[in-house]
């Protein structure tokens, strides 16, 4: 089998390619190979051709991930402008899943189109499906109707919900399927209307969370009871936030990683951190949550690729205990 160097590609193809810059959160190695696809029909040739032993990662805008600081073997797929438009038809929008979440609920709202959910949900559509991301009591699932992924051996396949398997903040797709757009069915609203429930939207999350630092958004998932379709059953509705706050960990510092002191389930860059200590300090808060309440929090950030040092300890003089 030929070297991802080997295959003809119309995109970019970068061996050693540094990760940190493209993850919210600042940290991690590199990346064995970076393939920028050009379009669909490019990424299809790359995967038929790529050696099935070689792991494959779609990565979107990085916005809820940690790669460790010994970097990702393989290679990352990281998709672009061939891949972000948006379009509407009647109820339904169309995009790619490279488009931000952000970008989609403005253009289904200037259309009529209530995705209004998506509005403070960061990162792209990718994402978005593979996580089942949802606020608000709505969820990526609620709306979906279909997407369309290229498999590891490239073929191109189009998934309805039951191919999805949604769940609570995952789904049930293949390792190195990379999904390449999507269609959701919003309910019909005023334009205007929508506007102003966005606005209104971001003004509550920036009241409540620490969106002007370094995070990847929420760290660890709520504890509650989730039905099959990845909606809440209410079985109990307990908060990680109140969790981490009750086991004194709010604050809580390792190196130049932090539990926010806004909202204690962010957990933040300060300027400094490595990946190891992001994470670690992640360990110790769930560490320090089952020991008060025999709760194990669930990480919310996907963490992959390979360390690169020794765990780093807490410090004690800095846990956020005194």
């Amino acid at each position: 089998m030929p070297r991802p160097d080997q295959i003809a590609i119309k995109g970019r193809l970068t061996a050693e390619r540094e990760l940190s810059a493209l993850t919210w959160l600042r940290v991690g190695g590199p990346a064995e190979w970076l393939f920028q696809p050009a379009d669909e029909d490019d990424l299809v040739q790359f995967l038929s051709q790529l050696d099935p032993d070689v792991p494959v990662f779609p990565m979107g805008v990085g916005s809820n991930l940690i790669v460790r600081d010994g970097g990702l073997r393989g290679v990352v797929i990281r998709l672009g402008r061939g891949f972000n438009d948006i379009s509407v038809e009647g109820m339904r929008v169309t995009a790619g899943t490279a488009a931000l979440d952000a970008h989609v609920a403005r253009k289904a709202a200037e259309a009529g189109v209530d995705l209004t959910f998506l509005r403070t949900i960061p990162g792209s559509v990718g994402g978005a499906l593979r996580m089942n991301a949802g606020c608000y009591g709505t969820y990526t699932a609620d709306i979906f109707v279909e997407a369309r992924a290229v498999t590891r051996e490239g073929r191109v396949v189009t998934l309805s919900a039951q191919d999805m398997q949604f769940a609570y903040r995952q789904t049930g797709l293949p390792e190195g399927w990379v999904l390449t757009r999507a269609t959701f069915e919003g309910q019909p609203g005023d334009p205007a209307e929508l506007a102003a429930r966005m606005a209104d939207q971001l003004a509550r999350r920036d009241a409540t969370q620490p969106v002007k630092d370094r995070s990847a958004g929420s760290t660890f998932r709520n504890p509650a009871g989730f039905s099959s379709t990845g909606r809440a059953d209410d079985v109990h509705d307990l908060k990680s936030w109140k969790l981490i706050d009750d086991a004194g960990m709010r604050g809580a510092r390792l190196g130049g990683a932090q539990m926010s002191e806004k909202h204690s389930n962010f957990l933040i860059n300060t300027g400094t951190a490595t990946a190891a200590e992001l994470e670690a300090l992640g360990e110790e808060v769930r560490k320090r949550v089952y020991e008060i309440s025999g709760i194990e929090l669930q990480w919310e950030i996907m963490r992959l690729g390979e360390p690169a040092s020794e765990t780093p300890a807490l410090d004690p003089a800095h846990d956020g205990t005194s």
